[in-house]
This record gives structure tokens, sequence and C-alpha cells, in this order.
């Protein structure tokens, strides 16, 4: 359990669904899909476990920003998400997944699971990038939507695979639908 003095929680309404954000002082470091109430209460379960605190309900304070950028980058407005991020619910070779995924995979591009594996050192830790993508505690703003199958295809993500082909519409990596 990590120790934390403030821990505030949002949802926002996107053209994603909803998303819960939750920040503590070091940063963001919670972005869940579907934030509707069985699972905003799954995750302040989680987060208050974790955290050893209550966490408080704002979209000023701690989150105004994140909410902010989140909003600009679902709007077109923005490619870079430049948050602080607090990293407290990634551990290990996920982390050193995520950490790549966040720096070395741009809007607008796509990588394999094995290819950002073998970035790694890991060339036959596909798999284990796949976990890391399924435990991502930032999606959107670490963009695991961004991670794809050896074949190029859209292969499993938490938002769901619609969810995940809006935001690679969003960055032009697919075709906007037509409807």
């Amino acid at each position: 359990m990590t120790t934390t003095t403030r821990l505030e929680w949002t949802v926002l309404d996107t053209e994603i669904g909803p998303l819960m954000l939750a920040a503590t002082e070091r940063g963001l470091v919670s972005v869940s899909f579907h934030a509707r109430a069985s699972v905003r209460d799954r995750v302040l379960g989680q987060l208050r476990e974790a955290f050893g605190c209550d966490p408080v309900e704002s979209d000023r304070g701690l989150l105004a920003e994140p909410v902010a950028q989140m909003r600009d980058y679902l709007a077109g407005g923005r490619r870079d998400f430049e948050l602080p991020l607090d990293w407290s619910l990634a551990q290990g070779f996920s982390r050193e997944v995520l950490a790549e995924l966040a720096t070395g995979v741009p809007y607008g591009t796509v990588v394999a699971y094995g290819d950002l594996a073998a970035r790694l050192g890991q060339p036959q830790g596909a798999q284990a990038v796949g976990v890391a993508m399924g435990s991502n505690p930032l999606p959107v703003v670490v963009p695991c939507h961004r991670v794809v199958g050896a074949d190029g295809r859209m292969v499993g993500f938490g938002g769901g695979l619609d969810t995940k082909r809006q935001l690679l519409a969003l960055e032009g990596v697919l075709p906007q639908p037509l409807f």
C-alpha cells in the first residue's frame, strides 16, 4: 500500500463513453473506461486500498489540467499529453513497457506487441506486453490503443475494440466512420 495525502477523482462524459480520471499529488494515476456506477465503485475501492485514503470527487485541484488535456485530445486539438504521471499502479516489466509506450510510440502511429517487446530486449515477450496493456492504469494518456497485432489487426483493448477504433481514427491511423 502506498500512502498519499490527496487522491481526487472525476468522471468525464466523452465521445468514447464515461472516463474516470484519478490523480494523486504526484500526478495522474488512473484512467478507467466505461465509468458507470459499478466500474466507478470498483475503481474507487481499488484506489482506496492502494493508497490508504479516501478518494475525493473533484474536477478541479489535482485534476484540472488532466481534465482539460483529455477534453482537448478527444476534440482533436492535442496530440501529446503533458502531465505528471504517478506510476504507483504499474510495477516491474509492465511499468517498463508502459514507459516505452508513453515515450516511444507517437501520436498517429502503431506498434505491434512483439516489436514493443523487442525494443525492451525481450523479443519473445509479446504476451507479456499484452499483459502490460491489459493492466495499463493510464489508457489514452499512455496510449495502449496504439498497440496492434503482428499482422496489423486490432486486438484486445480494455476499452473495447470500438473505442480503440475511435481513438485510432481520431489520430488519423484509420479512416473516420461514415456514420
